[in-house]
């Protein structure tokens, strides 16, 4: 949660320590008595800041041109803040930061043994942070490896994010605290599944409804998107859901049954449903 504050951090580093040594140095400069006076002081910062045309770089005046060190010190500081400022206004790369992509690798889809496909979700950690960080998390130890896509709503939601592993589930089960809800629930956004406020763990949604604004109803109940699928929503809208709604409400798995018994109940009882043979990261 504190990698992206961190990174603003590191990146403006640099430009705080020239502005110190900016204001430092601008004192002594202005309170220093120079030879010539205000005209020669003018008369050097307008020689500072002449912009060679030729390679855009910034000439800086020596001791010889009638300075003492102290006040060349100033215009070389100066020199250095006119061309460091810009660190502080983050580059587009980073205040666009896109995250790292990931893959997915998909078995059974439409119900099929050895009918498979692949789709990418691009991370968005600038929308949801925190979410899109534990993710990552769960992507880096395996977590999503044999997962079934065990809940499938056509136009609404497909959801996965319980492991075959009751082990492996019950030590990633743990709630993370919300995200504020910076984009809206549209078509192909990923995001965690809530039951309500700081409640978010290990399981996923994955947006599929077209219709114009999506699910948009699910950004007042606090469900924060923090990626989106950019290839390969053709195969998501593939994942098997003749099974319907989880039990009680329907023939699909029990959702305690699935944490609790892990592979040994969904497997047998669902063979049809799309799981992930392979999750990685592409970037």
């Amino acid at each position: 949660k504190f990698v992206y504050p961190m990174m603003l951090f590191v990146r403006a580093l640099p430009s705080l320590l020239v502005i110190v040594s900016y204001h430092v140095a601008s004192f002594n400069f202005h309170h220093t008595p120079v030879k010539g006076g205000v005209a020669q002081r003018q008369q050097l910062l307008s020689k500072l800041y002449s912009q060679n045309e030729s390679d855009g770089s910034t000439t800086t005046p020596e001791p010889s041109d009638g300075l003492n060190r102290r006040d060349a010190a100033f215009l070389a500081t100066a020199a250095a803040f006119t061309t460091t400022t810009s660190l502080f206004a983050p580059s587009p790369a980073l205040a666009d930061d896109e995250g790292r992509k990931i893959e997915f690798t998909v078995q059974n889809l439409d119900g099929l043994e050895g009918l498979s496909g692949t789709f990418v979700i691009q991370m968005r950690p600038t929308w949801a942070p925190i979410g899109a960080q534990r993710f990552e998390e769960l992507t880096e130890a395996g977590f999503w490896n044999d997962c079934r896509i065990f809940r499938v709503i056509p136009g609404f939601i497909s959801q996965f994010g319980i492991n075959g592993d009751p082990k492996m589930q019950a030590k990633y089960k743990v709630s993370m605290r919300d995200d504020p809800v910076r984009e809206s629930n549209s078509r192909g956004t990923v995001v965690f599944a809530t039951a309500g406020p700081n409640t978010r763990t290990t399981q996923i949604f994955i947006n599929t409804n077209g219709k114009p604004g999506g699910n948009s109803f699910l950004d007042k109940q606090g469900f924060s998107p923090f990626g989106e699928v950019i290839s390969g929503m053709d195969v998501v809208d593939r994942f098997y859901s003749g099974y319907g709604e989880g039990a009680p409400s329907g023939k699909g798995p029990d959702q305690g049954k699935l944490q609790s018994q892990g592979a040994a109940y969904v497997n047998p009882n669902f063979p049809k449903l799309s799981y992930y043979s392979d999750v990685k990261f592409i970037i």
